[in-house]
C-alpha cells in the first residue's frame, strides 16, 4: 500500500522563506537572478529597472517571460526551475538553480504579484500570498518581460525603501553585465575590477586596508577568476578568513569560507566563477569535487607566489614572513618547496640567537633542539657556555618542521637534545675536592633518595647557574609510569610492578655547580642538618626555574626545607 505525502503549504512557504536564508535583505538578490536570468533567456541587451514606493517595490525586466502553463509550472511548483527543464532554459548561464528564489521574497512582503508576458502569448497576472494561496488571471496588455511587485509586510517596509534597496542593489548586483537602475539611477558598473583596475584601492573600499600584496588567482576548470590580497598585520591562524565571492557576476555573499586551504589565512579573496555551485540558499559554495579542485589551483598559486618572492624579491618575502611566517610553517609541513623556503628563510629562536636552520646548520653542521620550550629556557645558556647550539623546538610548527627536513634530505641531521648531551660536557672535580665532597654527598643523597633524584657535583659555565635538574627521556617515562602505578587499582598495579622490572633505571639528577660560591659554601657546611636542609632548598629552585612539575611530595619538601632554613636564621627560645 502507498500513500502520498500531505503538504502544509503554509508551512512549507514559511519554512523556506523564513528559515532557508539567513536574512531578509536576501530578496533583492534573488529579484535580481530571475531578472537577470530572464534577459539571458531572451538574448538581448538588458535593463533591470527597480522602482520604490511608499506602499510597493517593482522590479521590471525585458526578459522572456513566462506563459499561463509556464507560470502553473514554475511559480506555483516549489523546488521546480526553469533552469534545468525542457521549456528551453536549459544553460549553464544562469544564476538561478532550485526555483525557490521567489519565496525569499516573503520574509518581506505578504503578497507578491507578477506580471508577465512571453512573446506570442497572453499576458498573465499570477498572485501569491504568505499563508500558501495563489491565483492566476489574464494580465495587461505589456511587452514581453515580467514586473514582480512586493506589498510590504508591516514592520518590514524599511527594507523595501528607496535607500536600503538602492544599496543592496549595488552590493549585490553591482559587476553584473545588464543595466540596474533603482529609481532611475544605475547601481552596476557592468566590469569586474580585475585586472586592470585600482586594486589597492579596492581592497581598502572592501576589505578596509591596503594589502602587503595582490596575488591574481585564475583556475579556468571552475571558470574563476580573481585576486588574493595578502593581509598587511598578523591574524590568529585559528581564525576562518572569509571571501567575497560572485557567481556569474553576482555576490554570493562576503563572507565564504573554504574557499582557501586553513594554511592560507593570510589572504583574503575576491572572486567570480561561473562554475561553482552554490547551496540553496545561495549563502555559501556547495562543497564537491569542484570545489576541492578549486582550492588546491589557488593553494598552487599562492604557494607560487611565495616561491617567486624568494628568487625575485628577498626583502618583500622578508616583509611577508616577519607577519606571516605561521601560515608558511604550517604549509611547509606537508609541501617540500616551503619546507626548503622555511629553511632559507624563516628565523628561529636558538640559543646563539635568531638563526634561519640553513644559517644554524651551517655553523653547528646538526640541527639540535629542545623539544619544550620550558627545557629550552633550562639549557639555553647552559648549552651556549658549553659551545652547544640548540633551536627551541617548542615554538609551534619548529619541532616538526626539523625533523621533516631530516626525513626528505638526508645531508641535514636532526637531534633532539638529551640533558646527557650537556652534562656531557661538563667538567669533574678533582679527586681532592671529591674527597672533601664525599660527606656532603652523603647528606644530600639520603635526603633526595625519596624523591627518586641523584645528586651529582660538576662544574660547567655560567657560574651564576647554581644547580640544574636534569631529566633524560628515560627518567621522565620512568617518573610517568611509577605515577601510573601508585593511582592504579591492584589488578593493574600488579602488572605495572612486573613491568616495572623491566624499565630503564635511570633517575634525574640534580647537578650542583661547584664553579658557584653559593654551592662551594653549601658543601662546606659541617652540620649535616643544614646542608640537608641547604641541598633540598637547590633542589627547589632548580625545578621551579627549570619549569618542571611540582608534585606533591616535591611541594612538601620544598615547604619543610624553607620553614628549617628560617628556623635556622631566626634563633631563639620559644615564649
Amino acid at each position: 500500500m502507498s500513500n502520498t505525502f500531505q503538504v502544509d503549504l503554509r508551512g512549507i512557504v514559511d519554512l523556506l522563506s523564513h528559515h532557508l536564508y539567513a536574512s531578509p535583505r536576501v530578496y533583492v538578490r534573488e529579484l535580481l537572478q530571475n531578472a537577470v536570468d530572464a534577459i539571458t533567456a531572451a538574448e538581448v541587451p538588458g535593463l533591470v529597472s527597480i522602482t520604490t514606493g511608499p506602499d510597493q517595490l517593482r522590479v521590471t525586466d525585458n526578459g522572456i517571460g513566462l506563459t499561463e502553463a509556464q507560470v502553473h509550472e514554475l511559480l506555483a511548483t516549489i523546488g521546480r526551475s526553469s533552469k534545468r527543464d525542457e521549456l528551453g532554459f536549459a544553460r549553464h548561464e544562469f544564476l538561478g538553480q532550485f526555483g525557490i528564489g521567489l519565496l525569499s521574497c516573503f520574509l518581506v512582503a505578504d503578497e507578491i504579484r507578477v506580471h508577465t508576458r512571453r512573446a506570442g502569448a497572453e499576458p498573465v497576472l499570477w498572485q501569491g500570498y504568505s499563508d500558501g494561496r495563489y491565483s492566476v488571471s489574464p494580465g495587461d496588455e505589456r511587452e514581453p518581460g515580467t514586473t514582480v511587485t512586493l506589498v510590504p509586510r508591516r514592520g518590514a517596509e524599511h527594507l523595501l525603501s528607496g535607500s536600503t534597496v538602492r544599496e543592496l542593489a549595488e552590493l549585490y548586483g553591482s559587476l553584473l553585465p545588464v543595466r540596474v537602475e533603482v529609481d532611475n539611477v544605475a547601481v552596476t558598473t557592468g566590469s569586474l575590477p580585475w585586472p586592470g583596475g585600482d586594486l589597492m584601492a579596492y581592497a581598502q573600499e572592501v576589505f578596509g586596508f591596503r594589502p602587503l600584496d595582490v596575488v591574481p588567482l585564475d583556475v579556468p576548470e571552475a571558470g574563476l577568476t580573481g585576486v588574493a590580497f595578502v593581509l598587511p598585520t598578523p591574524v590568529n591562524p585559528a581564525a576562518r578568513g572569509g571571501h567575497r565571492v560572485y557567481l556569474k557576476r553576482m555576490l554570493l555573499a562576503e563572507s565564504i569560507e573554504g574557499l582557501l586551504p586553513e594554511w592560507a589565512f593570510f589572504a583574503r579573496c575576491v572572486v567570480d566563477s561561473t562554475e561553482l555551485r552554490p547551496t540553496a540558499s545561495r549563502e555559501a559554495l556547495y562543497d564537491d569535487g569542484l570545489l576541492a579542485d578549486t582550492r588546491e589551483a589557488i593553494a598552487d598559486q599562492l604557494r607560487g607566489w611565495l616561491v617567486r618572492l624568494a628568487s625575485t624579491d628577498p626583502r618583500r618575502l622578508g616583509e611577508f614572513l616577519s607577519i606571516h611566517h605561521l601560515g608558511v610553517k604550517a604549509l611547509a609541513l606537508h609541501d617540500d618547496e616551503m619546507l626548503r623556503l622555511v629553511e632559507q628563510w624563516v628565523p628561529v629562536e636558538t640559543n646563539l640567537g635568531h638563526l634561519t636552520l640553513a644559517e644554524f646548520r651551517e655553523r653547528q653542521g646538526v640541527l639540535r633542539y629542545a623539544a619544550g620550550d620550558d627545557e629550552f629556557r633550562q639549557l639555553a645558556s647552559v648549552a651556549a657556555a658549553q659551545d652547544l647550539g640548540v633551536i627551541n623546538g617548542g615554538i609551534v610548527y619548529n619541532t616538526d618542521i626539523i625533523e621533516r627536513l631530516a626525513t626528505v634530505d638526508a645531508e641535514v641531521r636532526a637531534e633532539r637534545l638529551e640533558p646527557a648531551d650537556v652534562a656531557a660536557r661538563f667538567s669533574a672535580v678533582d679527586a681532592e675536592a671529591e674527597l672533601r665532597l664525599r660527606p656532603f654527598l652523603t647528606v644530600a643523597q639520603r635526603r633526595l633518595d625519596k624523591l627518586g633524584c641523584e645528586v651529582v657535583v660538576r662544574g660547567f659555565d655560567p657560574a651564576t647557574v647554581p644547580a640544574l635538574y636534569l631529566v633524560s627521556r628515560a627518567a621522565a617515562f620512568n617518573e610517568q609510569f611509577t605515577a601510573s602505578r601508585d593511582a592504579a587499582d591492584d589488578l593493574w598495579g600488579g602488572v605495572l610492578d612486573a613491568l616495572s622490572r623491566t624499565m630503564p633505571t635511570d633517575r634525574p639528577q640534580l647537578v650542583l655547580n661547584h664553579r658557584n660560591a653559593l654551592v662551594r659554601r653549601v658543601t662546606a657546611i659541617a652540620d649535616p642538618g643544614l646542608a640537608g636542609l641547604a641541598v633540598e632548598s637547590l633542589y627547589g629552585q632548580a625545578l621551579m626555574l627549570g619549569g618542571h612539575p611540582i608534585r606533591p611530595a616535591d611541594a612538601a619538601l620544598l615547604t619543610s626545607s624553607f620553614m628549617g632554613l628560617l628556623d635556622r636564621a631566626v634563633p631563639g627560645e620559644d615564649k
